[in-house]
């Protein structure tokens, strides 16, 4: 339990990709600071022990985000269950191994910017008469470092994750007169459950020297998105947070 539960009390939050990592940590915190929160994404196992561990605070709704047609759902469950709905977090990505621009066809490009673009923009388009309507609406967007540091690779990836950075900021100045704000996140090398399972002690080295704090976990996300969403940062808004244990501020390896 956090020291600090009750911070998102009276809160009601949809939180994309959150059957796993990073949104689900978000999710879980959320829940725990006293928020209502929509679980999503398309494993229903894991979103529902997601839910079991929300102390009743959460729902689970399955759902697809390539589909123009989910964003209305996903927020017409949010206002049947918890009756509002006041915070978005759009943390739902595709992998960030898609390729080199030479290598890359339109279908790859679509599917980039469908899901880390598209997606987030059409959740914020159906929540927005929500979040307006509340006084005090907060849009919480998972970016990645790669937007602003690119790596080889991932060239679709990263271009959809500068236009979500792109979109923070368009939607902050637009919404500001409606007192919604909208932040993003820019975390580092975060600790995935899944992925790095099978991390090998090189790796992991190789990974810890490139952050003057070490890695990342999603918890530490996860407290940063509370910040972001909660009132405590009601004068914040159009802001890229770089949360990656120091990365950004030297150049290259410490190590």
């Amino acid at each position: 339990m956090s020291e600090r539960a009750g911070r998102l009390e009276g809160e009601v939050a949809l939180v994309t990709g959150s059957t796993s990592g990073i949104g689900k940590a978000i999710a879980i915190r959320f829940a725990t600071e006293g928020a209502g929160v929509i679980v999503t994404g398309r494993d229903s196992e894991r979103g529902h022990c997601v839910v079991d561990v929300c102390d009743g605070r959460a729902a689970f709704v399955r759902a697809d985000l390539v589909d123009p047609e989910t964003a209305p759902v996903l927020v017409a469950a949010a206002i049947e269950r918890f009756g509002s709905l006041t915070i978005l977090v759009n943390n739902a990505a595709t992998s960030q191994r898609d390729g080199p621009v030479a290598d890359l066809d339109d279908t790859a490009w679509h599917n980039a910017l469908e899901l880390d673009l598209l997606a987030p923009a059409r959740l914020c388009r159906a929540a927005m008469p929500y979040l307006r309507a509340c006084g005090h609406g907060a849009i919480v967007n998972i970016s990645s470092r790669a937007a602003s540091r690119a790596s080889r690779g991932s060239a679709a990836y990263i271009s959809a994750k500068g236009g979500l950075e792109a979109l923070t900021r368009s939607i902050a100045v637009d919404e500001a007169p409606h007192h919604v704000r909208c932040n993003a996140i820019s975390p580092g090398y975060v600790l995935n459950e899944r992925r790095d399972a099978h991390i090998t002690d090189e790796e992991r080295s190789r990974r810890e020297a490139m952050h003057l704090l070490g890695l990342g976990t999603a918890e530490d996300v996860a407290d940063a998105a509370v910040y972001l969403a909660s009132r405590e940062s009601r004068w914040l808004t159009g802001v890229v947070l770089p949360l990656d244990g120091g990365s950004s501020a030297a150049r290259g390896s410490f190590a």
